[in-house]
């Protein structure tokens, strides 16, 4: 639903400062994605090789630093 005297003009700070920052920093948003892809974007998980890396895995005494002597 519009209205008649929609305000179309208003400009928040915090939008003007985002505009600001990338105007002034061309390169930011290459460096976002490249650490995102640093933290967030991985290869897909193969459930058959993590199952038979699970399966191999040694078991841990729950005390390791006792000796059975």
């Amino acid at each position: 639903m519009k209205f008649s005297k929609q305000q179309t003009t208003y400009v928040s700070e915090f939008t003007k400062f985002i505009t600001e920052l990338k105007q002034n920093n061309p390169s930011l948003e290459e460096k976002q994605r490249a650490g995102r892809a640093i933290l967030w974007d991985k290869a897909p998980i193969d459930l058959d090789v993590r199952r038979r890396e699970e399966e191999s895995r040694v078991k841990q005494s729950p005390y390791v630093y006792q000796s059975n002597h």
